[in-house]
């Protein structure tokens, strides 16, 4: 049985993925590399081998993406990183960029 004048309502959702941030290390004279590969492991779930080859690009290049992720979790990591590194007296210095 059909109502008469029934209005049926196409709704679009439009679904888009969250935009995306480069996290940059960057390199300095004091922080211990052992310290960097620590933290690609522990932070940024690296493997030990993709760890230390993100290390030395770092060290011989000055900088290097280590990883893209939504803001939110971009943010985190380079805040707990930071924080680490603070705490061990280390200048370690992070940023993160749009893609």
């Amino acid at each position: 049985m059909s109502v008469q004048g029934e209005i049926r309502e196409r709704t679009r959702i439009d679904i888009r993925e969250p935009k995306h941030y480069q996290v940059i290390m960057h390199n300095d004279d004091f922080t211990p590399m052992d310290f960097v590969v620590e933290i690609l492991r522990g932070i940024f779930h690296k493997d030990e081998i993709e760890a230390v080859h993100l290390m030395m690009k770092v060290h011989e290049s000055g900088s290097a993406a280590v990883g893209a992720y939504p803001r939110d979790i971009a943010v985190t990591k380079v805040q707990n990183a930071t924080a680490r590194a603070r705490e061990e007296g280390y200048p370690f210095r992070m940023t993160i960029e749009a893609i």
